[in-house]
Order: structure tokens, then sequence, then C-alpha cells
């Protein structure tokens, strides 16, 4: 990492990188905003929002594991959640393994722990649009980096000002939408599209089981139906082809 911080191409890359995320960064705000008050809402000591907030850095996860919290769910269930909840990283990790596996172990695990959602949809769009580029690890460091910056000021402020901040302020809202632009590229294709409806259709279904549970069936089911989707897709397409 040292030795490519010293060329100016690799440095350059990284500042595009972190330029590319200043778009989105109202939404990020938003959802750090709104995970920050609910840590405090649900109950957590500042000390302990701000610990969790620096070392867990995944809102989504946060946020299913809140009210388990608060209700004093068993451990087990509120781990299983967060797994649950985060599994679309394995994913994500499986999309990008080729396009960053020429980088060292400690390279790709650094940008592994500090990649989002925000940082996945910008680098495979730029794939998508120029292929192999140059100084990949740069460019995905720089939105990745951006993106943990403004998320932990957001959040941050949020456990801090969290008392001050009204509940009917409606925030959680405006945290879904700024991630609808990410979820609509998404559910393009028939195997994203049919996740996503078996999830929310599971999810609803399931709303009132204990624990939160029917989230975690939703991801489960989720999951399960893109991929069968998406390997069907691929198995017609292939046959289709000469």
């Amino acid at each position: 990492m040292r030795r490519s911080w010293k060329d100016p191409a690799w440095r350059a890359e990284f500042r595009n990188g972190a330029r590319e995320l200043l778009p989105v960064a109202p939404g990020i705000l938003a959802w750090g905003l709104v995970t920050g008050v609910a840590m405090v809402k649900s109950g957590l000591s500042v000390p302990l929002a701000l610990l969790m907030s620096l070392l867990v850095y995944a809102g989504s996860a946060q946020l299913a594991a809140l009210p388990l919290i608060a209700a004093s769910a068993p451990a087990w269930i509120i781990a299983v959640t967060a797994l649950a909840t985060n599994m679309r990283f394995v994913i994500y990790g499986a999309a990008t393994r080729r396009w960053l596996t020429q980088y060292s172990t400690r390279r790709r695990s650094l940008l592994g722990y500090i990649s989002g959602d925000f940082s996945f949809v910008l680098f495979m769009n730029r794939l998508e649009k120029e292929g192999a580029f140059a100084h990949r690890d740069a460019w995905l460091f720089g939105v990745c980096v951006m993106n943990w910056l403004i998320w932990q000021v957001a959040s941050i402020a949020g456990i801090v000002g969290g008392a001050f901040i009204p509940t009917n302020w409606g925030l959680q809202f405006a945290g879904t939408l700024a991630l609808l632009p990410l979820v609509m590229p998404s559910v393009r294709s028939w195997a994203g599209a049919a996740g996503a409806l078996a999830a929310g259709s599971v999810s609803m279904a399931a709303n009132a089981w204990p624990y939160k549970s029917g989230l975690l069936a939703g991801v489960v089911v989720g999951i399960t139906v893109a991929t069968v989707v998406d390997s069907f897709t691929n198995s017609v397409g292939a046959e289709a082809r000469p």
C-alpha cells in the first residue's frame, strides 16, 4: 500500500474514486444518521453505540439487530439475523473476485471490510463500462474510504444528537428512499427481480414472527430464489447459443 501511494497514477485513481462517491453522499448521510439515532433510541449507551459504529460498520445489520437487542433476544438469534442481513456481501465478493484477485490478501481483506452497497454498485458500473481499468484497487479504495468517512460522520452525529432528534421526523424513511437508486438497477435482471419479489413477499407475510425472524426468512428465501433463477437463465442462455 505504501509503495502504491507513491505512484502518481495510483493516487489520481484514488482521488477519482473519492469524487465518484460524492453524488450519493446525501443518501449515505441520511442512512448513517438514521442508524446512529436508532442505536441510542434502542437503549445503547453512547460509548457502546460509538464502538458499534466504528467496528461493525454495517448499517442494515445494525438496524436489524437493534430491535432484537432491545427485546433481549438470544445472542444466537441476533448473530444469525446480522449474518443473514449481510449475506449479500458474499455475492458482492464473488462478483468482484476476478477483478481484484491480483492484489494481496491483506489489500483485498481491507477492501472487503470497508466496502459497502454504494461502493459495490459504483465499482461494477465502471467495470461494465470500461472493463479491467488500471489501478482498480486505488479507485475502489477511494470510493470506500469516502463512503466510510461520510458514514461515520453521519452515524456519530446521530449517536451524539439522538436525544435531541424527534422520532416523528421520519428519518428512517429518508434513508430508505436514499437506497432506492441502488436497489432499482439490481432488479433489472430476472434473477434480481425474482429474488426481490420473493424476499419482500416472505418478509411481509412473516412480519409478525417473533424476534423479527421474518426478515431473516425473507433474506434467505430471496437469495435462494435469485440464485436458482440466475442458474436457470444462464443454462437456458448457454443452450440457446450455437
